[in-house]
C-alpha cells in the first residue's frame, strides 16, 4: 500500500483544513519544497498535492511550487485542484507531474474524463470527495445528488484507474477514516482506491492495508505528529 503525504497549498504555503472548510485554514509549513525534501529523506516515493486555490477559482495557481517540488525532490507527485480543461493536463504531464487528479471537472463532465483518459491513461485519476454520501464539488463547497458509489462506477466504466476517497466530515479530524464508505467503495469498483481524509495512526492505516487498499493519504496526522511518516511506509509495505 503507497503511503502518499499529502501537501495542500494555499498562496505558496502548505496548510490543513478541517472538514475542507477554507476558513479554518492553518499554515503548517512557509517551506513547502523543504517540507517535500524532508518527506523524502523519510522515505516517500509519491506526494499527494492539492491545490486550493486552485479548486476555488477553477484553475490551477501554485503550478511554479507543484514543479519545483519535483524538479528539487525527483518524487513523483499526483495533483488535484482546479484541472478543468485538457490544455491544463498536458502543461501539468509535459512539466512531470506523474498523476493528474480530477474532481469537479469528473462529475460535471464525464466526457472531459473519457477525453483524458484517451491522451492520457494511467495518468488521469478522479478524486471523489463525499460529504454523507453525496458528491461534493468546486473546493468542496457544494453538494450535489450524485452517490458516490454510483459515481465511482460511472468513473470505472469509462476507463478511470484510480479513485482517491475522502470522506469529507473526516478530513483534518484525526478521527479516522470512514472505513465503511471506503471499503464499500474498494469492494464496488475494480478501480485502485486511495484512502483520505481523517487519518490519525498507525493503526488505521494497517486496518487499510488488511484490506487491500492501492494507497493512503497521510496530511494532518504528519504535521500533528500522532503518525511518523516512517513508520507508515514501513505498515504500508
Amino acid at each position: 500500500m503507497i503511503i502518499f503525504p499529502a501537501m495542500d497549498l494555499r498562496n505558496g504555503k502548505c496548510v490543513r483544513l478541517y472538514q475542507g472548510d477554507f476558513s479554518t485554514s492553518s499554515v503548517v509549513s512557509d517551506e513547502p519544497i523543504a517540507t517535500a525534501k524532508s518527506f523524502k529523506l523519510k522515505g516517500a516515493e509519491f506526494f499527494h498535492m492539492v491545490d486550493l486555490d486552485g479548486a476555488l477559482k477553477g484553475n490551477v495557481q501554485n503550478f511554479n511550487t507543484v514543479i519545483n517540488i519535483i524538479k528539487e525532490t525527483k518524487i513523483p507527485v499526483q495533483l488535484g485542484g482546479g484541472i478543468r480543461n485538457i490544455e491544463t493536463i498536458k502543461r501539468l504531464i509535459d512539466n512531470g507531474v506523474s498523476r493528474v487528479i480530477l474532481g469537479t471537472a469528473a462529475l460535471n463532465n464525464p466526457e472531459f474524463v473519457k477525453l483524458s483518459i484517451r491522451e492520457y491513461g494511467d495518468k488521469i485519476a478522479v478524486g471523489i470527495d463525499a460529504r454523507d454520501g453525496f458528491v461534493a464539488a468546486e473546493g468542496w463547497l457544494e453538494i450535489s445528488k450524485v452517490n458516490y458509489i454510483d459515481f465511482g462506477k460511472q468513473m470505472e466504466s469509462i476507463g478511470v484507474k484510480t479513485i482517491i476517497y475522502t470522506d469529507i466530515s473526516r478530513d483534518g479530524t484525526l478521527t479516522g477514516p470512514n472505513f465503511e464508505q471506503t471499503f464499500k467503495l474498494n469492494e464496488s469498483v475494480s478501480c485502485d482506491i486511495v484512502a483520505s481524509g481523517g487519518m490519525k495512526d498507525l493503526e488505521d492505516l494497517r486496518i487499510l492495508r488488511r484490506e487491500n487498499l492501492y494507497g493512503a493519504i497521510v496530511g494532518k496526522s504528519i504535521y500533528s505528529k500522532t503518525i511518523d511518516l516512517e513508520e507508515a511506509i514501513k505498515v504500508g509495505r
